[in-house]
C-alpha cells in the first residue's frame, strides 16, 4: 500500500465522512483513476516521436501506453483514418497514488515560474491539466530528450460536484492556488 493511499484511508476517508453525514461510505468521493494522454502531430511526420515519446511515458507511468488512433481522415491536417495520432496510460490503484505522490511534491514544484493550479473543474467531478513539457518528471533522462512534447492529465473522482473534487484532492496534498 502507498503513502498516499494509506493516508487517504486513515486520514482522508473518515474526515470526508464527517463532512457528508448520512453517506455510506461508498458515496464518499474518492480517486477512481488518472489518465496521462499526449497528442503527437509529429508522429504523422516522424515515425521515432512515437517510440521516444513512448517511452518517456513509459518510465513516468510504470506501465506500458497505448497508441490512440484517428477516428476519421481530414485532409486540411493530412490526417489518414485509423493513423497512430497520440499515446494515453489510464492508472488505477497502487500506480495512482504512487504518480499522484510523486506529481504533487516532485514534479509540480518543477514546473517554471508555478504558483499552483487553478481551482477549476469541468463540471462533473474531474480535475484536468494541460502540461506544457514532459521534462519537469525527474524520472526522464534529459540527456535523451529530443523534442519538447505536452500532454494532459485527468483526475477522474467519484465526486458528483466540483467543491467535493477539489476538496479531495486539496486533502490529499494536490497544490492548487
Amino acid at each position: 500500500m502507498s503513502r498516499l493511499e494509506k493516508k487517504y484511508k486513515e486520514e482522508i476517508r473518515p474526515a470526508l465522512k464527517k463532512k457528508h453525514e448520512g453517506k455510506n461510505l461508498h458515496q464518499i468521493p474518492r480517486l477512481k483513476k488518472i489518465v496521462i494522454s499526449m497528442g503527437l502531430a509529429e508522429a504523422l511526420k516522424d515515425k521515432t516521436a512515437l517510440e521516444d515519446h513512448r517511452k518517456e511515458l513509459m518510465l513516468l507511468s510504470g506501465q506500458k501506453p497505448i497508441v490512440t488512433r484517428s477516428k476519421k481522415a481530414i485532409s486540411n491536417f493530412k490526417l489518414k483514418e485509423n493513423q497512430d495520432i497520440g499515446l494515453k496510460v489510464t492508472l488505477r490503484g497502487k500506480r495512482m497514488y504512487d504518480f499522484l505522490d510523486r506529481f504533487c511534491h516532485i514534479s509540480a514544484p518543477r514546473i517554471r515560474d508555478f504558483r499552483g493550479f487553478p481551482k477549476k473543474c469541468d463540471g462533473r467531478g474531474n480535475y484536468n491539466i494541460g502540461l506544457k513539457d514532459q521534462q519537469i518528471f525527474p524520472e526522464i533522462n534529459l540527456n535523451e530528450v529530443k523534442r519538447a512534447q505536452g500532454m494532459n492529465l485527468v483526475f477522474v473522482t467519484s465526486a458528483e460536484k466540483d467543491e467535493d473534487c477539489v476538496e479531495l484532492l486539496t486533502q490529499m496534498g494536490f497544490p492548487f492556488k
